[in-house]
């Protein structure tokens, strides 16, 4: 029977999103499109990052800015254009960002962000994300701290001549499907479940069976051989890869795919140390009614491991792929799958069993998600954030001297240099070498060293740094902030799809020497 065909509706959509489709799936633009964001005064690096989230489909966004638009902002943002000075930025942004892709909702708000936060806080509760760029010192602190309250990810961003960086602050943030790009086997090959191991003793050994096995036929005379049960280091794997190769009486490509395989087949299935501090959390130890889900599921796996499979976590259920026949491939898919199905499975009856302890609804957590959780419980990432108003007022000091210390040449001056660019503009209420390019810059490098010598390094301030900030008066370079959109953009939506991991916690650029680098602040 030919399956039905898609709605026009569906495969339109499909067709429109295809290639993101690929590296985030359907449930990840399910998030995209159920999202709101905020940005925060329209600068060129704004509507950059905005731009790249909109064209995969947000679900909408708000645009927060009272200026008007200037002759000066046309030479830097695309996104205005001769008709729009003198006209609100808010406005004219938003209108020409939502023609980009119309199934995207786009309001605006002609008031500073100031004016906000002293009478209506509240704005921002509904916006999964808030993006701000240019604010002054006082106002992202106070931003910061009310955000991080509120438990809403906030993203801040600079971009001054050829420098820029981007600030992520979240106070938690789980990801699941990782897509570790070499992700560990997990073939129980030391220690077959009942239903593998009956099927493995099951085949006979001919060229048409998959690689693993081979592995597992001459993993058995090994075995008998040295007395072990696992090939641990490079001398028994070379023994175990002669054992096969020795057997090889013409071109056989399953046995070579399983000499190849050696190296990487063996060590999946049980918690890594990574793993374990996630386990050992005291979030998954603790539960209460406002426990995430991802720790209700942690814990559910936690007890699988202790309680129902001595020690080896959910089998995921995928193999790869290798030579064989398609009789003896499939029956070795289905065995995995069936054992993945049923660890979920008790996964699954285990996260019930927590959620109607905490007294919560059963329909929190779904089968799906298990299956989901387990599949890819290997590679599953817990990051602890960091607020940026408790940055500003106490500084990784021993971050920031490590890294200068260390390397003389390293983008942390950068973030000093930035960290100075706020100083200076709260304190004059004007950009750097706005006015005075000299003077402006003796200004930055004072600022600059008192922040050295408040934080007890010694190392010195390039005048490289000051020169930058104020030979270009605050102003952007489109380039350097087109650029620094899309690495921005895709941490945004790293937050909204919670796949692929993002960083943590501060990106730096460097459009000079084409370097970037991240640090945790």
């Amino acid at each position: 029977m030919s399956s039905p065909a898609l709605s026009p509706e569906l495969s339109e959509k499909n067709k429109k999103y295809d290639r993101q489709l690929r590296l985030w799936g359907e449930h990840g633009q399910a998030l995209l499109e159920a999202a709101q964001l905020c940005l925060i005064n329209v600068t060129a690096l704004g509507t950059e990052i905005l731009k790249n989230i909109v064209l995969p489909g947000i679900g909408g966004f708000t645009i927060v800015d009272s200026g008007i638009v200037t002759e000066e902002d046309i030479g830097c943002n695309f996104f205005f254009d001769s008709n729009s000075i003198g006209q609100p930025k808010a406005k004219c942004s938003m209108q020409l960002l939502q023609e980009m892709n119309p199934d995207v909702s786009s309001d605006y708000l002609d008031e500073s962000v100031e004016t906000i936060l002293s009478n209506n806080p509240e704005f921002f509760n509904s916006f999964k994300v808030v993006i701000a760029s240019s604010l002054k010192e006082k106002t992202l602190l106070t931003l910061s701290r009310m955000l991080w309250t509120q438990n809403i990810p906030f993203v801040y961003c600079r971009s001054v001549g050829f420098i820029a960086s981007a600030r992520l602050q979240y106070k938690e943030h789980f990801v699941v499907e990782t897509h570790p790009d070499n992700k560990q086997s997990d073939l129980r090959l030391e220690q077959p479940f009942e239903s593998f191991e009956k099927y493995l003793d099951s085949v006979e050994l001919t060229h048409k069976v998959p690689w693993i096995v081979v592995v597992y036929k001459f993993l058995k005379q090994w075995q008998a051989n040295s007395g072990k049960k696992v090939p641990n280091n490079y001398k028994e794997k070379c023994e175990l890869k002669k054992l096969i190769q020795d057997a090889i009486t013409k071109e056989e490509e399953n046995y070579e795919e399983a000499v190849k395989a050696i190296n990487s087949c063996f060590g999946g299935g049980k918690p890594t140390s990574r793993l374990q501090e996630i386990l050992n959390d005291p979030s998954c130890n603790q539960l209460t009614k406002e426990s995430n889900v991802f720790w209700i599921l942690v814990r559910s796996v936690k007890d699988f491991i202790e309680q129902d499979n001595n020690g080896w976590y959910p089998l995921a259920g995928t193999i790869p792929d290798m030579t064989a026949n398609t009789e003896n491939y499939i029956n070795l898919q289905n065995v995995y799958r069936q054992k993945s199905l049923h660890d979920a499975d008790l996964v699954y009856k285990r996260a019930q069993q927590h959620l109607r302890e905490l007294n919560l609804s059963s329909d929190l957590i779904t089968d799906k998600e298990v299956k989901l959780f387990c599949r890819e419980f290997s590679s599953i990432v817990s990051l602890k954030g960091s607020c940026i108003a408790d940055e500003y007022e106490k500084p990784s000091v021993n971050v920031i001297a490590g890294e200068i210390e260390g390397a003389p040449n390293s983008l942390m001056m950068i973030y000093i240099a930035l960290r100075s660019l706020d100083k200076f503009e709260s304190e004059h209420g004007t950009s750097p070498g706005d006015i005075y390019v000299e003077s402006d810059t003796a200004r930055i490098k004072s600022i600059a060293y008192k922040y050295l010598s408040e934080w007890g390094i010694t190392a010195p301030f390039s005048d490289e740094w000051a020169h930058e900030l104020c030979r270009y008066g605050g102003a952007e370079i489109h380039t350097v902030s087109a650029f620094m959109g899309g690495c921005v953009a895709q941490e945004i939506i790293k937050l909204i799809t919670k796949q692929y991991i993002p960083i943590n916690n501060t990106f730096i650029y460097n459009a000079i020497t084409s370097e970037t680098a991240v640090f945790k602040l």
